[in-house]
């Protein structure tokens, strides 16, 4: 069964939007085009139910119903318990939230081993952890293919208490083996964060089945509002120290949020879940239960990308002057593709805005990345990402543009 791409596209308003006609999008890593169910809920919400939550009158009811719908919803399709979700104003935050619990939980000496591989955001909070008198341990990557080695997380892992990983970074695009590294970790006792912003995009995971203690993606990136989303694990969740107020303590979706959520936007986060249920039955998924239409719209996904991923790859790797980062192997990555070249990336990104293409060049917040595979942060990299909704016409709108401005 093949992805209906025109039908897909359908489902997205920014594609009937004027002023978009002839433009085709590239910063899907940066955030991906709202599904046209998110707007509706959002739109709804804001009309009928912009009053606070959780009262006995009945917009409030509904207010909080939606609210609920949403975590319950999300919950089933990735597979974990409906309080093991949690909504912050970004997986920024979040990551932020989650480790200054970690900084009163373990003590001078413990070790957290983070990557050279990571988005900013998610190493950040990590590393300065140092300041507490807790050991960091760096897994870095190879400086020529930008591949995170297993056997380099072997040897770091005696005695750590935590491992922080992305799902895939968002210059290399390799997918990284979270179920193994998982296993790694868990048999040398150390707990499990993953960053999944970058993979989220391209299919909701199972994260019951991959087994992480927390993994972390963004909204904003699956055709959502602008909320960060974390799954966290019970056993560990009760046993952080609680960052909301004390009388939630009880309460594992509120002990990671000590800001109170924006209630809209988490009701509008259960039209990714509509969206997803609309793409299932339209591909004959209608009885499948929650689970099974997530793993099914994610499956058209990746098979789609990568079809339309492979031919860019190979005429990247055609080019003499541009250096492609990471896999050359659609199957192994995610379509998020980063290229060195002579001209700077953001030069490159504003060559080709000219001929209707939308990406951009930089770090991405992943100086660390860049610069361990000799790439100057400010010279940047030429980032082109792209998600399911993309055509193979956009491809070929985007290989024609390279051509002109390499």
């Amino acid at each position: 069964m093949k992805l209906d791409v025109e039908f897909t596209r359908s489902q997205f308003p920014a594609f009937a939007e004027s002023s978009l006609q002839g433009q085709a999008f590239f910063e899907n890593a940066g955030g991906s085009y709202t599904a046209g169910p998110v707007i509706d809920r959002l739109s709804r919400y804001y009309h009928q139910r912009k009053v606070q939550p959780y009262a006995p009158y009945e917009a409030s009811r509904l207010a909080g119903e939606e609210m609920d719908e949403a975590r319950r919803r999300l919950a089933l399709m990735l597979g974990v318990a409906t309080d093991e979700v949690s909504f912050g104003p970004s997986t920024t935050q979040n990551t932020y939230v989650l480790a200054q619990a970690f900084r009163q939980h373990l003590r001078a000496g413990d070790a957290v081993i983070v990557t050279n591989q990571d988005h900013e955001a998610n190493t950040g909070p990590w590393r300065r952890l140092a300041e507490a008198g807790i050991e960091l341990r760096e897994w870095q990557i190879d400086p020529v293919t930008g591949h995170l080695p297993l056997e380099r997380l072997a040897a770091l892992l005696p005695g750590a208490k935590l491992v922080c990983f992305p799902h895939c970074s968002n210059v290399v695009g390799e997918i990284n083996p979270v179920a193994e590294i998982t296993r790694m970790a868990h048999d040398a006792g150390a707990f499990v964060c993953v960053d999944g912003v970058s993979f989220a995009p391209h299919g909701f995971a199972d994260i019951g089945a991959l087994g992480p203690d927390i993994y972390l993606f963004s909204a904003y990136k699956t055709y959502g509002p602008h909320q960060g989303i974390m799954v966290i694990r019970r056993d560990l969740g009760m046993t952080l120290p609680n960052q909301g107020h004390y009388f939630n303590a009880d309460c594992l979706y509120k002990r990671f949020t000590p800001a109170g959520p924006d209630h809209a936007q988490v009701a509008a986060s259960a039209g990714m879940a509509d969206y997803v249920d609309v793409l299932a039955a339209h591909h004959g998924g209608a009885a499948l239960d929650p689970k099974a239409r997530a793993g099914l719209v994610h499956d058209l996904m990746r098979a789609h990308e990568t079809a339309l991923l492979q031919p860019l790859l190979d005429y990247l790797g055609s080019r003499n002057e541009l250096r492609l980062i990471g896999p050359r192997k659609a199957a192994r990555r995610a379509p998020t593709v980063a290229v060195q070249a002579e001209q700077g990336g953001e030069a490159l990104a504003r060559a080709l805005a000219v001929h209707g293409i939308m990406a951009e060049g930089g770090a991405f917040y992943a100086d660390r990345a860049l610069s361990a595979q000799g790439i100057d942060p400010n010279h940047g990299v030429l980032r082109m990402s792209f998600v399911h909704y993309t055509s193979r016409a956009e491809i070929d709108q985007l290989i024609g543009a390279l051509d002109r401005v390499l």
